[in-house]
């Protein structure tokens, strides 16, 4: 078998620069910990705490000198709290998702109901969510064109989840636009997230198999294999290495490899190498 991997894949440089950071923090003196998984990836949240590096999942739970805040950000209230409780805070917030709060809260200091194109109860999107809401904004999370409410009147503000699909944005925003508003758009994709699925996209157009390499947890990840899915049936999300299975690639001359964007290079080369050896 010929294995292929996507063009783009693994690791973005906000996820990059959040190891980096965490790892940082574990060489300093005094313990550190985590507000939350740093990134949507069990293996390397594993590998974390196996450097001392911990996970505290409330703002009550934090019993070391430093937090580390994770890649998906978190809301203004608890940074505020943070802050009050006055341990050293290493802020690892993408910057991609800080551009995508300061997009939110100018639309609602602009008087806007702001739409947050995502999914509810994602981390990333709990932080959109507030910092729209602490400038005094009504604030909707719609996944599908289906969820836009009926009761829309302008003005209107629509910002993006940093992982989410072109695809998705376009179709909400042509709802909005079927009521006869004109929404002011805040295009807050992280390119990284749109370079990895297109070249997805490309590969399982290509190749018998595909495997998606990153957690179950992670949203970019899971659309990268829904993507794929969409071209090769032969699709498979895994975590780690132990999980391929040989007989998923009977009659496969080409294996596609890609990998989303909390994956680090270690996971996808290992997982490249098991499938050579197969």
């Amino acid at each position: 078998m010929k294995v292929i991997r996507a063009d783009y894949a693994g690791a973005c440089y906000g996820v990059q620069r959040a190891l980096d950071l965490a790892m940082q923090a574990a060489l300093e003196p005094g313990t550190a910990c985590t507000l939350g998984p740093l990134i949507h990836n069990p293996g390397v949240v594993a590998r974390l705490e196996e450097r001392g590096v911990s996970v505290a999942d409330e703002v009550a739970d934090i019993a070391c000198d430093t937090v580390v805040i994770r890649s998906h950000g978190v809301t203004p209230e608890v940074r505020d709290e943070l802050y009050e409780k006055g341990v050293n805070v290493v802020d690892a917030t993408c910057p991609h998702v800080l551009r995508a709060q300061q997009a939110a809260a100018k639309l609602a200091s602009d008087g806007c109901r702001v739409l947050v194109v995502g999914e509810d109860g994602h981390p990333e999107v709990e932080g959109l969510c507030a910092y729209a809401r602490r400038q005094g904004a009504k604030v909707d999370v719609v996944s599908s064109p289906e969820d836009v409410p009926d009761d829309m009147h302008a003005p209107i503000g629509i910002v993006v989840q940093t992982t989410q699909r072109r695809e998705k944005l376009d179709a909400v925003v042509d709802e909005i636009k079927k009521k006869g508003i004109e929404p002011i758009v805040k295009s807050t994709i992280c390119y990284a997230t749109t370079q990895r699925q297109d070249a997805a996209r490309a590969l399982a157009g290509e190749v018998d198999a595909v495997v998606v390499i990153g957690g179950r947890n992670s949203s970019n990840t899971t659309r990268l294999a829904e993507i794929c899915s969409a071209s090769c049936p032969k699709t498979f999300h895994i975590e780690s290495t132990d999980e391929l299975d040989k007989s998923w690639f009977d009659g496969c001359l080409t294996i596609g490899v890609t990998a989303g964007a909390s994956t680090p290079e270690e996971q996808i080369s290992e997982v490249v190498l098991t499938l050579e050896r197969m």
